[in-house]
């Protein structure tokens, strides 16, 4: 008995496609990281990103590789899912609009659900729809994500020499930096 493949599986050409797409984008500098290094045309493939690229490749990105390539119902599923992390993202929300992405946020799961093996599903998935009722009681996501903080540990790990007392080696590192930007 043959199955075709699911209507989300591409092909070698479209895999091409969508990889190139992204390696041609330009963004601003500090928008993300450089795409073009992180997109492997050998492997086709994304490599090596960060949680704050990730961000940006739902937010924004994705939705402009997949024109094209995918089936119509799928393709704007996953342009909806795009639109929906892009409200939760922005810096002035609207609480009179949540009600509506809240609902919003359970249509588009549903037509997922529609496309997706329910393998698929995991609590992580599952856990979208529970943003919006996060950012009636916590306000806006920008106040509280780790993107800034996942940043400032990176500076902070290139602070270590000595493998074996890490902590010490950053306490001397970050206490002279500040002395000479005291000193200065």
């Amino acid at each position: 008995m043959y199955l075709p493949p699911a209507c989300y599986t591409k092909s070698t050409k479209e895999k091409k496609s969508f990889c190139h797409c992204l390696r041609s984008l330009k963004v601003p500098q500090g928008y993300s990281s450089n795409i073009k290094i992180l997109v492997s045309l050998n492997d086709l493939k994304l490599v090596g990103l960060k949680s704050h690229d990730c961000h940006m490749l739902m937010q924004q990105l994705l939705r402009v590789a997949i024109r094209g390539i995918l089936p119509d119902k799928f393709r704007v599923a996953i342009t909806c899912l795009c639109f929906v992390f892009n409200a939760f993202y922005i810096k002035v929300i609207d609480p009179r609009q949540l009600n509506d992405l809240e609902n919003q946020v359970a249509i588009v799961l549903c037509q997922m659900k529609m496309y997706f093996r329910p393998s698929f599903f995991d609590i992580t998935v599952h856990l979208i729809v529970h943003l919006v009722r996060e950012i009636q009681l916590c306000g806006p996501v920008f106040l509280r994500w780790m993107c800034p903080i996942e940043q400032y540990m990176r500076v902070l790990k290139g602070y270590t020499k000595n493998q074996y007392w890490q902590e010490v080696s950053i306490v001397e590192r970050y206490v002279a930096e500040e002395s000479i930007e005291f000193c200065s």
